[in-house]
């Protein structure tokens, strides 16, 4: 069987990996991405061969609308001479529309619902979505997907990403002393479900206030966010690109901070205390909160003083209760094995 699967962010990256791991060893496999600076890093450091089709279309919407057609265009001539039998994707809208076009089954995982544009985008066009069982069918199929086409699956998806095992050699930002590490990863910002917030600044200025003897690093998404950070804080804490594995980053972590999203959910099942700044308010870092793997504030203060107890704590029950969890948790790729010999 021939199978394209479309990957557009380091999430999705992460969490195809096993997918083709398994599916390779009987399928044809067309893997496509786009021109994406984390995730072209990210597969490098990962070994993972993609062709990039397109690139990412930034903040703007004509921008983005442009971007995809464009790669629309270039994908149709790659896919239509490929002629796969089944299509893979993360609710890609590019996938989405190409394979109802060309005549393809297309099977998607979702975990954001919150993402309104893309969901209106993909979801009417595919035929099979696979979700986390902590979200709600009708979270999708308000998009127009009918509910018996919706399959959940008991895990989390960062539970299948933080199995990875880590292939980077890279020199850590963290400096080598006896301080401790605190990794805070800026929010979204070009994603079509975000809006632009300043939520992060006061944390961060306050953090370096009350911790600037420790090892801060801020993690930035694109070169003019970082950019501006660096002028905001100047060299009172190292503001990086991401150009790491995030797994190998957070295995050398304290304590993390977090927007809500993917390396949120990654730090919490690792059981590293993990505070969520919800930038981005979503069902799964609600899961993680009421499950006490994640701490949600976005007072300054009081994120300091949870860091403060943090530090002085003898014990961490985090590690504890995320295995726990984790071990709870089944292997969603055996449900998309399934589906597909459906």
């Amino acid at each position: 069987m021939k199978i394209w699967i479309d990957i557009l962010t380091p999430k999705q990256l992460l969490f195809s990996e096993p997918i083709i791991e398994k599916l390779g060893k009987k399928h044809d496999l067309l893997c496509t991405s786009r021109d994406y600076r984390e995730v072209v890093k990210l597969a490098k450091i990962r070994h993972f061969d993609l062709i990039f089709v397109g690139k990412h279309g930034g903040g703007d919407k004509k921008s983005k609308l442009k971007a995809s057609i464009d790669r629309m265009d270039e994908l149709f001539r790659k896919i239509n001479t490929f002629a796969p039998d089944i299509v893979i994707s993360f609710c890609s809208p590019e996938a989405a529309r190409i394979s109802y076009g060309l005549g393809v089954k297309h099977v998607a995982f979702c975990d954001s619902p919150h993402a309104d544009a893309v969901m209106r985008l993909t979801l009417p066009l595919i035929q099979k979505l696979l979700i986390p069982y902590v979200i709600s069918k009708n979270e999708f199929s308000k998009y127009g997907i009918s509910k018996k086409n919706i399959i959940q699956y008991k895990a989390i998806d960062a539970a299948v990403t933080i199995q990875r095992k880590i292939k980077q050699d890279t020199t850590l930002p963290f400096r080598k002393n006896n301080k401790k590490n605190i990794l805070i990863r800026v929010e979204e910002e070009e994603a079509s479900y975000t809006s632009k917030s300043s939520k992060i600044i006061p944390i961060i200025k306050k953090i370096i206030n009350k911790y600037g003897d420790e090892n801060i690093i801020i993690l930035g998404r694109y070169a003019k966010q970082v950019e501006n950070l660096q002028k905001i804080i100047g060299k009172k804490a190292k503001v990086v690109k991401m150009s790491f594995d995030g797994k190998h980053l957070l295995n050398n972590t304290n304590i993390f901070i977090g927007s809500g999203g993917t390396m949120t959910a990654e730090s919490a099942l690792m059981g590293i205390p993990t505070i969520s700044y919800n930038a981005v308010p979503n069902i799964i870092e609600n899961f993680l909160v009421k499950k006490h793997l994640v701490k949600r504030e976005t007072n300054p203060n009081k994120i300091s003083n949870h860091i403060k107890k943090i530090f002085e704590s003898t014990n961490n029950k985090n590690q504890e209760r995320a295995k726990n969890i984790v071990n709870l948790m089944e292997d969603p790729i055996q449900k998309l094995i399934s589906i597909i010999k459906e």
